[in-house]
């Protein structure tokens, strides 16, 4: 499946916040947390965008992502006008259906299109877990927790926000 608008505009806008973030930007927990959100209800979204119900999660998705948005381009006109404008013309290209970010297609084996700033694991289970569950501990240590297959995930975010979370995964399997 090609990127859907709705991604585009994510990766543009979490390269938005991480090019904030290196310019010493307090970037707010409520976009930190939406981003995730964002990416979760996407990946949700894209598992069967024929299902009828799926037409709320289109709604909550630009909700997300006109919240992210707003605040980060408010910050980004802090920095400067054309900084902002700069970014609102990778995210008006993106609303047209261009690609503006590329994203790798495939499952590599390393790291491809991890966002600047992010670090990035990724995590083979014997058995699945509860997509619930790690739902709540992306949540708790502000990461992003992709399913790539029923037993593999990917977990992206701050290098000691990953450590941390994926401690919390090993506790499920210690004895």
């Amino acid at each position: 499946m090609t990127d859907l608008p709705i991604e585009q505009t994510w990766l543009i806008l979490v390269e938005l916040l991480t090019d904030l973030r290196k310019r010493g930007t307090k970037i707010p927990d409520e976009v930190t947390k939406n981003v995730r959100l964002a990416r979760t209800t996407i990946n949700f979204y894209k598992a069967d965008p024929t299902n009828p119900e799926m037409m709320s999660e289109l709604k909550r998705i630009n909700d997300f992502l006109n919240s992210i948005q707003d605040t980060l381009l408010d910050l980004a006109d802090e920095i400067s006008e054309d900084y902002k404008n700069e970014w609102l013309d990778k995210l008006m290209r993106a609303s047209r259906g261009e690609t503006v970010v590329e994203k790798e297609k495939t499952t590599p084996k390393f790291a491809v299109g991890v966002p600047a700033g992010f670090s990035m694991v990724r995590v083979t289970f014997e058995e699945p877990l509860s997509e619930e569950r790690l739902n709540d501990i992306a949540e708790e240590y502000g990461v992003i927790i992709e399913f790539e297959e029923d037993n593999v995930v990917a977990i992206y975010g701050d290098k000691d926000n990953v450590k941390a979370s994926l401690k919390e995964i090993a506790s499920f399997f210690q004895k």
